[in-house]
Order: C-alpha cells, then structure tokens, then sequence
C-alpha cells in the first residue's frame, strides 16, 4: 500500500491502468482509513478501514469513477463522525437498506391492491387461507371470509395488526350492531379474536383485544325455529299437507319432511341412489351433513330408517323423479335439486307464516312430541336428528347408534302423525292424552 499521502485522479487512474496491465489488484490510500482497490477489471472500489469497540472493521463507500474522489471522501467523513458517536455505519446502512426495501414492498403491494404486510387483512387472510378453510366447510369459509371483507377490511384492514386496540375493534362492530345484526356483529367479533389468536402465533402482535369485548356487545337474542308441538295443531297441518294442490315433487318434500327428520339442505339434496326401498333406509353421505370439514371427510353416513309411509311415498315419486339423480329435482331442471325455499314457500301458500312453522320446525315438532307424547328416550332421538350429544368417547355424533330404536321410533312418530291427521285420539306410552 502506498504512503499516508492524499490521492488525486491522476494517481487513482494510474494505479487501475497498473492493475490492468499487471492482471493484480493493487491498494492505494487517500488517509483517514480511506482505500481506493483498484481491479484488474478497470474498476476501482473505494473502502473505509474503521474501528468500533476494538474491532476492525470495513465498509464500502462506491466505486471509482460513478464515485468521485470528493464524494468518497465526504462519504469517508460522514462514517467517521458516526464511529465517534458510537455509531457502526455498517449496521446503520444494513438498517436503511432494509427500511427502502420494506417501502419498495409496501409500493408494490399498495400498487397490486394488496394489503400491507403484517395489517389486520394480510394476517387475516393467511389465517383465512392456512388455518380457516382446512377446519370448517366451504360455506363457512366463504361466510366468514365475506364478513371479514365487508364489515372489518374496510375500517381496520390496512392498520398494523399490532396497533389494533379494543375500543378501536368496538367501534367496527358498532357498525355491525347500528343495523341490527347482532348475531353477526358477535360472529365478526369471533372470527376478529381468531386473526388476533394467529397474529400472536406467528409473531405479528402480542395481544388479542378481542377477547376484552366479551361483555362489549349487545347480547344476542335467543332464536328458534316456529314449530307447532300441540297435536291438535299438528293435526291440522298434516291434513292441510296431505291437501296440498301444488306441484307433485313439493307435496312429498313437504309430506317427508315430518317423517324423515333432516335438516331442510340436507332433504333437498337426496339423491335415489341413497335409498334402499326394500331395506327400508336412507343413507346420508357424511359429507351432506351439518359437521365439521374433518367430520364430514371421515365420519361415518347418518341413517335414516324408512318408515312405511315414507317408503310409501317415496315409492309414488321414484315414478316421477326416480331416472334422474335427486329426488327432489328443481322444476326447472332435473340436473339441480329443488330450491332451498320450495318447502317454506309451500307452508305459506298453506297459510303457516315463519312466526308459526318452518322447514326446520319439522325436526323440532318431533323432538318436543317423541319426548313429551311418545316418551322416546332422548338420546335415540337425538341420534336420529344428527346432533351432538355424551357419550363414552366424550361429545361425538352418534349417528350410527340405537339403529334398532331408531327404526322403531320413526314407525311409531309416521303411525302417530297419521292418527293425528285423521283426527283419532291418540293415548301415548305415558298415559296422557294428545
């Protein structure tokens, strides 16, 4: 290396024109810790030697000539009065090169119509992606997805998910509540406290102030399905079904639905090749039924036992319906099933408003009338209706248990619906009267 003396151009390009015709790199110093590396490549590389807290150190100041002499000395200058603040200028440029490419990144997803990273809707939607949609079903995952984006994305969405605090989360779901959707203000609270829960999973914020607003809002009105459960009632509209004037395919839903106890998209999405006539069964995918997605994947069918009259009217529409796929095909095309609003439509036309009887009320009519009219235990009609209830193995779905109760159970409910329809007084097992 040469002497302390100071550079000058002349000397810089004769010592990169010497490092060319020699093919060897040669260092030549401007003092202060400042070297020119001249290249066999023509190039010039200016470097600062400094130390901090005993340790030698380098750093790069550009190259000769993009980078003049002048500036790399103002350049050497400026590091050296960070050194002696206590300031490594190494560190300070990694931390300035890191902060420019943390705002090319917020740029270019600002300019692809992405969230920033780490804000309420980028976290939200890694939850959405990676945990939410492998544990619940499709429409689940699309109902929760559709709440996020329509009442929390466009307040808080682009805010840093760290900076979200509790009354900040309140006044979105005050939004919620100035409608009137109290439940759903309570949902989009529940899905808000799962961001929040995966944000500090992978280190995205420290807290989840969701779980400050337990008592924050309105309490959510408990909600039932209208079902009649007096026999007399019944009785009326299980004549009135057994009148119904409209469409073929309509009058069984509608006669099917008291007798084989399903959910109302569970009835419409039968398909023949689930029925066995002769056995006297209906045998539900695992797939079609109100479970968890891992439920519906690996759990086993639920049973439906036929009663006669149901075999009976079943039969009469397999005439009809019975060489397409679905039992109850829409009117308009074979290829769908029936609308999801055909078996309410026709209890209004039979003048039952939803504050007096629902498609879903069905399933609640028998569990009040087996239980109270016919003293079935409880836990086979829980069975049969597919809802969670105790058992050795904890809470599970028992829906392949008490089969020989279930068979005997739907019987009896089909032979007492009949008596009731035909306005005979029925004496249950319990000694009252209907």
């Amino acid at each position: 290396m040469a002497g302390s003396e100071l550079l000058s151009d002349k000397a810089i390009r004769a010592a990169i024109k010497d490092a060319e015709t020699s093919g060897k790199a040669r260092k030549v110093s401007d003092g202060a810790g400042l070297v020119l590396d001249a290249r066999p490549t023509g190039v010039g590389w200016w470097r600062l030697r400094y130390w901090l807290t005993g340790k030698e150190r380098m750093l790069s100041l550009g190259t000769y000539p993009d980078t003049s002499l002048s500036q790399a000395r103002a350049r050497r200058d400026e590091a050296r009065r960070q050194v002696a603040a206590g300031t490594d200028p190494s560190e300070l440029r990694k931390a300035d090169k890191a902060a420019q490419a943390q705002v090319a990144k917020a740029e270019a997803l600002e300019e692809a119509g992405l969230p920033p990273e780490g804000s309420f809707e980028a976290v939200a939607r890694d939850w959405l992606s990676t945990v939410h949609a492998g544990k619940v079903s499709e429409g689940h995952h699309t109902r929760t997805r559709l709440r996020l984006e329509q009442d929390v994305f466009p307040w808080i969405g682009r805010r840093p998910l760290a900076e979200v605090d509790a009354p900040e989360l309140l006044a979105v779901l005050r939004r919620v509540e100035a409608r009137g959707a109290i439940e759903t203000a309570h949902r989009v609270k529940d899905a808000c406290g799962q961001v929040f829960r995966y944000g500090i999973a992978t280190g995205a914020c420290a807290r989840n102030p969701a779980a400050d607003l337990r008592d924050a809002l309105r309490p959510v009105q408990a909600r039932h399905h209208a079902a009649l459960t007096e026999p007399a009632e019944v009785a009326k509209l299980m004549r009135a079904a057994a009148d119904y004037a409209g469409q073929a395919v309509t009058r069984a839903a509608l006669l099917l639905s008291p007798l084989l106890l399903l959910r109302p998209g569970e009835l419409r999405h039968i398909e023949w090749a689930w029925i066995d006539l002769d056995a006297g069964m209906l045998t539900v995918p695992g797939a079609l039924m109100k479970r968890t997605k891992a439920d519906k994947a690996e759990g086993p069918p639920h049973l439906v036992p036929l009663a006669r009259q149901a075999v009976a009217l079943l039969a009469e529409l397999q005439a009809i319906t019975g060489e397409g796929r679905f039992v109850f095909p829409a009117l308009t095309s074979r290829l769908r099933c029936m609308s999801e609003n055909t078996v309410r439509s026709a209890l209004r036309r039979l003048g039952y408003g939803n504050d007096e009887m629902t498609a879903h009320g069905f399933r609640a009519m028998a569990r009040t009338m087996l239980a109270e009219r016919l003293d079935v235990a409880p836990e086979v009609v829980e069975a049969q209706l597919a809802h969670a209830v105790p058992d050795a193995l904890g809470r599970a779905y028992n829906r392949t248990q008490y089969v020989e109760q279930r068979k005997a159970m739907m019987q009896t409910w089909a032979d007492y619906l009949d008596r009731l329809r035909q306005g005979a007084e029925v004496v249950p097992i319990n000694g009252r009267a209907a």
